[in-house]
């Protein structure tokens, strides 16, 4: 098994997708997790070519937020779309990256995604509130590679 396959349990997983839904329910922002083994290139960059690979930046309102996880390499990091970076304060991801950083550490891969994306769902609200008519632009599953 790989590193990526032991990261979560299917029933982990679920739950990280519950989270996911519960965390859209008020922001039109659109919250996706992607998790590889490991990536030869900075981990920003490749979060960034993953958002793409997604097809996370063709959302209406450019709110999409994908977190990407890089297991062996023991690196994680936020990315969102144009669309929220135009929006917010620079440090706007810090508590959202925090929440996530703090379970990691002490091996709680799964509570530290579910705390992450409800704190970045709670982020996007108060600039990507939920309106009348707002669809459920990208899957809420996990993505892997």
């Amino acid at each position: 098994m790989s590193k990526v396959e032991d990261f979560l349990t299917t029933k982990e997983e679920q739950e990280i997708v519950q989270a996911i839904l519960e965390a859209e329910k008020n922001t039109s922002g659109e919250i996706r997790v992607h998790i590889e083994a490991h990536t030869g290139n900075n981990h920003f960059n490749r979060a960034k070519t993953v958002f793409h690979l997604l097809k996370m930046d063709n959302t209406k309102q450019e709110n999409g937020v994908l977190i990407y996880v890089a297991v062996t390499d023991k690196k994680f990091c936020i990315y969102g779309d144009r669309g929220i970076d135009q929006v917010v304060p620079e440090n706007f991801w810090d508590t959202t990256r925090d929440a996530i950083q703090s379970h990691f550490k002490k091996g709680r891969f799964k509570q530290g995604l579910i705390d992450g994306i409800l704190k970045a769902g709670k982020e996007l609200e108060a600039h990507f509130p939920w309106e009348h008519g707002n669809a459920n632009e990208l899957s809420n599953e996990i993505s892997k590679n």
